[in-house]
């Protein structure tokens, strides 16, 4: 670790793994889920209004969701010694 920095290296296709990936998920959920929306404004201020106030209304959902929290592997070479 230099400098504070941790980089974690992700296998090239990780959704689950990816933050945001995450988080568009849960909009998803609450926001399209089974809905019409008549116009394209209509949908777009729906996606904009929750995302401006997810922090609030979500917040313990979005913390536990939005974690590093996940199990991961020892390195091979280190088994092996």
């Amino acid at each position: 670790m230099l400098m504070g920095i941790e980089l974690l290296f992700l296998p090239p296709y990780s959704p689950n793994l990816n933050l945001i990936e995450r988080y568009w998920k849960f909009v998803k959920k609450h926001v399209l889920a089974a809905k019409e929306y008549p116009t394209f404004e209509a949908f777009y201020q729906v996606i904009e209004s929750f995302v401006q106030t997810a922090h609030i209304s979500h917040e313990e959902q979005l913390k536990s969701l939005l974690t590093w929290n996940f199990q991961t592997l020892p390195e091979v070479s280190k088994i092996a010694a």
